[in-house]
């Protein structure tokens, strides 16, 4: 079988299956099957597969229609325009979480020599996308996951940036709170903020693949927030930022949770699609 033809083969069984984006999807498996970058599926499309490439191809495509989201059956997932490693301890960065490091970006010196801290760091693609843009700053990692640590630091050695991160296993700002000297210049967080009720009726590929300890966000979807936003107060040097994403319903929530400890000048930023995604304050 030629490559065009492999392609086309497991785009029509995606198409068939109803599956969102089945272009995208069959380009992204097809090509990682093959060791080809996604642009020379066309260069290509008359070259013969081997067996065992047309094999992988077929295995990809069957777990993708059992209902594998593409960056589990790869082990990896792009966020902005940067490759990162995935392990069953951590979410796939999402693009809605771009509008996270934008807003950060947007309001820190890129060649200023800061201190930032993740909080639930996961893969560590906020970490290590902040790190690689501000290349004089420094970012501590926390997650209460060993394994999501290692993958967060894996993924800092691939971008060239793990001298410039500091690991933390802790339960959210726990150990920070205790020996930290409230010098820190950000403290971020995408934490788990759906409700626990709610969780159920996630879609499949959410609710089998993705962590429940990187989702649950108790009862109320609020709980992480409480804990980081209290700490905060604490951890932030004079003039410090916060920044979190939210849920497209959480804005005036956390606007008074960010009020309550001492927080001004507060933005609550949308994402592409319009929805509320990113507050963001300064320690007053």
């Amino acid at each position: 079988m030629q490559t065009g033809a492999l392609y086309r083969l497991v785009r029509d069984r995606f198409r068939a299956a109803g599956l969102p984006t089945p272009e995208l999807d069959a380009k992204l498996l097809v090509s990682a099957a093959l060791c080809l970058a996604v642009s020379d599926l066309i260069l290509r499309e008359h070259d013969e597969v081997g067996e065992d490439a047309q094999a992988r191809a077929l295995s990809h495509a069957e777990s993708r229609l059992a209902g594998m989201p593409v960056g589990r059956i790869l082990g990896e997932r792009e966020f902005y325009g940067r490759r990162f490693l995935l392990n069953t301890a951590t979410l796939e960065p999402r693009p809605d979480t771009e509008t996270l490091i934008d807003a950060v970006l947007a309001r820190s010196d890129p060649d200023a020599a800061l201190t930032m801290c993740d909080i639930g760091t996961g893969t560590g693609a906020i970490a290590v996308t902040l790190l690689c843009e501000m290349p004089r700053s420094r970012m501590i990692a926390v997650d209460l996951s060993e394994e999501a640590l290692t993958c967060a630091m894996a993924n800092a050695r691939l971008h060239g940036v793990a001298e410039r991160l500091l690991p933390v296993r802790a339960d959210y700002t726990s150990a920070l709170r205790q020996a930290g000297d409230g010098g820190l210049d950000w403290v971020i967080s995408n934490p788990p903020y759906i409700r626990t009720g709610v969780l159920a009726s996630l879609s499949e590929e959410v609710t089998r693949h993705d962590p429940v300890l990187a989702l649950d966000g108790g009862e109320s979807g609020l709980e992480a927030y409480r804990r980081i936003v209290a700490d905060a107060e604490y951890l932030l040097g004079p003039g410090g930022g916060i920044a979190l994403e939210i849920g497209f319903d959480q804005a005036e929530d956390l606007k008074k949770q960010l009020r309550h400890h001492g927080f001004g000048a507060i933005e609550i930023i949308k994402d592409l699609a319009g929805n509320d995604r990113v507050a963001v304050a300064r320690k007053s």
